[in-house]
């Protein structure tokens, strides 16, 4: 696999090694989530995998044995509720929602191979855009929401490009571009030190379409700080920067032209933007991959 790393200035992150759980809703053996753990533990860090079964959304519910094989096949009917990949023990399987995979990651997996809770959680890269209100029926947002209920600091990724792909199929452009940018941000919250993001906050990053003509590297890409939702004329004031107190939404950031991708800074428990105050303290720590929209 192609590493960008270098490109993007990062090698002096790579000493840092932070425990991470990373799940998704599109599957364990999906593609995207294979490839973003390579790129993680490449970066230096320590990741397990616990994400659904099957390509799932919604909220929550107990995990049950397989009465139909895993996606793709990777695992048989009649298979047990929660399993791993014998030869890769970091990947995990929950035969049930995102909220709960990520939840079994926390308090089942983490203490097992990380000794307690972990550092930080990420969901996707998710196949498909999660802008707006999307974000309120979004398992990988469920997911990173649920980490940030349970008090550990929760990024949800998400792309525009891409399709439900088996795990064994050839990696392509998108997925290495996604990775890339996704671990770019992780990395950048965790050199800024913690605690990574206030209590009961979570970022939605959102990547525009990736082809072989738009958007196909790394070096394309710049970051916005964005809004989830869009305001309305009695919204309090966003956090100033690029010379005004309203953030673009996150749809009309990645709707740009020019490979613009959005971070939004959200609150947990409503899944809508946090206070002007957290999105403050986000500014401060990933202000140096920060960019504004063009005037």
């Amino acid at each position: 696999m192609r590493v960008l790393l270098a490109a993007l200035g990062f090698l002096p992150l790579l000493a840092q090694s932070t425990n991470i759980v990373l799940s998704n809703d599109d599957g364990w053996a999906e593609i995207n989530i294979r490839v973003f753990y390579n790129m993680l533990t490449r970066a230096g860090d320590s990741v397990i995998v616990s994400a659904p079964a099957d390509n799932e959304s919604g909220t929550d519910k107990p995990a049950t044995p397989l009465t139909k094989p895993c996606e793709f096949n990777s695992c048989p009917t009649g298979s047990p509720a929660q399993g791993s990949n014998t030869s890769m023990p970091r990947f995990n399987y929950v035969n049930s929602y995102p909220v709960t995979s990520m939840r079994y990651g926390i308090q089942t997996l983490s203490p097992k191979f990380f000794g307690g809770a972990p550092e930080l959680a990420v969901a996707g890269f998710n196949v498909g855009a999660n802008l707006g209100s999307t974000t309120l029926i979004s398992g990988t947002v469920g997911a990173a929401t649920e980490a940030a209920k349970e008090s550990i600091p929760a990024i949800a990724f998400s792309g525009t490009t891409g399709s439900q792909t088996a795990w064994t199929a050839p990696v392509q452009t998108y997925m290495n571009v996604y990775a890339d940018l996704s671990t770019n941000v992780t990395q950048t919250l965790i050199a800024s030190g913690k605690p990574f993001l206030p209590s009961n906050v979570w970022l939605n990053v959102n990547y525009p379409a990736v082809s072989s003509t738009s958007c196909s590297s790394t070096r394309k890409f710049k970051f916005v700080l964005s809004r989830i939702n869009a305001a309305s004329s009695g919204t309090a004031a966003d956090v100033k920067t690029c010379g005004n107190t309203r953030l673009p939404t996150e749809s009309s950031v990645v709707g740009t032209s020019g490979c613009y991708a959005s971070i939004s800074v959200g609150r947990a428990d409503t899944k809508g933007d946090a206070s002007a105050a957290q999105q403050a303290v986000v500014l401060g720590k990933l202000g140096k991959i920060l960019s504004c929209l063009p005037a």
